[in-house]
């Protein structure tokens, strides 16, 4: 980097993580039979060890099972016209499964089988056609079927862990908690980014455990329903907390040209929140956080980050002319309501991940210029000032995918948090299911 910046020394990978659980915790045991199960939100996991059998989700008048028959995983939709089964012709077949599970993200059902290397999806299904799997009440009177012997049941975890921001103070230092620190992530559902949605994880900066403490889930102010959103900043702010997010929860990738180039919705919200974010399960409302993307030529914002400074707020965040041609941006004002483009890197195609850092007691913003950027701006982790310039580029590897340049300065000195694009969860499910957790510290 260059000297007017600060200095940033060498960043080196000291750790991988990768936690994958189709039950996040607080799960509950349960015996054989039908066992109310309400959710707040449309991500939910059942499973069973059993080599032959069902798992059912009971869900407004629909049954959605998942079905494991003489090794061969299937799902069956069952409403009021009639029963559907379906399987996949290429992936149904399971080797040696141990147990059965079934999962409901977004709209997306979903059958597993445990075997040797772990859980793999077998069969898929959007539902969005069949059932409003978003309405808060119809998730209230959810129920769960398990076979014989039982089984656990509970909300959704994740397939791996990607969009990593340490949680922080309104002025961007890491919010501590004693001697640890606080994540959000997207955790990665099966699938594409339907199916994800926004967690809280605890981290020990020393022994660097990582544990998973809370989800965090959305209402929208313009429709109905419980979504998924992510590619959160959760910061405390006058003694409550800040919630910027991107309504990736119902993104559906464009399929021509004139769809690529058509405002999609995707967009940043905000929520506030007196309660304890950082434990549990919770819905939040949300409304539009009014990005400034003057000349731009955008048709999408997404990936936020808010720091107050001065009695001002700057915000990051990533505009986009199409799907997906994008890049970072600045914005800052004397409120969130009142932001004006500070400054935009209108040069990058394939940017994301803005995050504004304190260096040396000077304001700088980092991003990501992915493998699809031009030449020369390919793979790294680009430093810039707050009009937006390039100053220099962080020392640092830089994973597979599209990884953040999350950083914090702890007990003398720099830690990163990023992710790459490592698949999990079966050949079945493409792309979305990325990634393991990638700690780096300076030396």
């Amino acid at each position: 980097m260059r000297h007017h910046v600060g200095v940033l020394p060498r960043l080196e990978v000291v750790r991988r993580l990768r936690p994958f659980d189709l039950l996040a915790p607080g799960a509950r045991q349960l015996g054989a039979g039908r066992h109310a199960l309400p959710s707040p939100a449309p991500y939910v996991a059942a499973t069973a060890a059993v080599a032959s059998g069902e798992v059912a989700l009971h869900l407004a008048g629909h049954r959605l099972a998942a079905v494991l028959d003489d090794g061969s995983v299937s799902l069956t939709v069952t409403g009021a016209h009639g029963s559907r089964e379906l399987r996949s012709r290429r992936f149904h077949r399971a080797e040696s499964p141990t147990a059965l599970g079934v999962t409901l993200t977004g709209t997306h059902l979903t059958a597993w089988s445990r075997e040797a290397e772990g859980w793999v999806a077998r069969a898929r299904h959007d539902l969005r056609e069949v059932v409003d799997t978003r309405d808060e009440a119809a998730l209230a009177d959810l129920h769960v079927v398990l076979p014989d012997g039982g089984g656990s049941a509970g909300g959704f975890g994740q397939l791996g862990l990607r969009d990593v921001r340490f949680v922080t103070e309104e002025d961007g230092s890491p919010l501590r908690d004693g001697d640890q620190l606080w994540l959000t992530a997207t955790s990665a559902g099966p699938g594409f980014f339907d199916t994800a949605h926004t967690s809280v994880w605890r981290f020990d900066p020393v022994d660097l455990a990582l544990s998973h403490s809370a989800d965090l889930f959305f209402r929208r102010p313009d429709r109905p329903g419980v979504f998924g959103d992510h590619a959160t900043h959760l910061l405390r702010s006058g003694g409550r907390w800040l919630v910027a997010t991107s309504t990736w929860g119902d993104f559906e990738q464009p399929t021509t040209r004139a769809g690529r180039r058509t405002p999609s919705g995707l967009r940043v919200t905000l929520a506030e929140s007196g309660d304890d974010l950082l434990r549990g399960t919770h819905v939040l409302d949300t409304r539009e956080l009014p990005l400034p993307t003057d000349g731009l030529e955008s048709i999408a914002t997404w990936d936020p980050h808010l720091v107050r400074r001065d009695g001002g707020w700057l915000v990051g965040f990533v505009s986009a002319r199409k799907f997906f041609d994008f890049h970072p941006v600045l914005a800052g004002g004397p409120s969130l309501d009142d932001l004006r483009l500070l400054g935009a890197a209108t040069d990058r195609r394939a940017t994301e991940g803005t995050t504004v850092l304190d260096v040396d007691g000077e304001l700088v913003v980092l991003a990501s210029d992915g493998r699809d950027s031009h030449r020369g701006q390919r793979a790294r982790f680009p430093v810039l000032d707050l009009a937006m310039r390039d100053v220099g580029v962080l020392d640092a590897a830089y994973p597979t995918n599209l990884p953040w340049p999350t950083l914090a300065h702890v007990d003398g000195s720099w830690l990163m948090a990023t992710f790459n694009g490592r698949p999990a969860g079966g050949r079945l499910l493409g792309y979305g299911t990325h990634g393991d957790l990638v700690v780096m510290r300076s030396t």
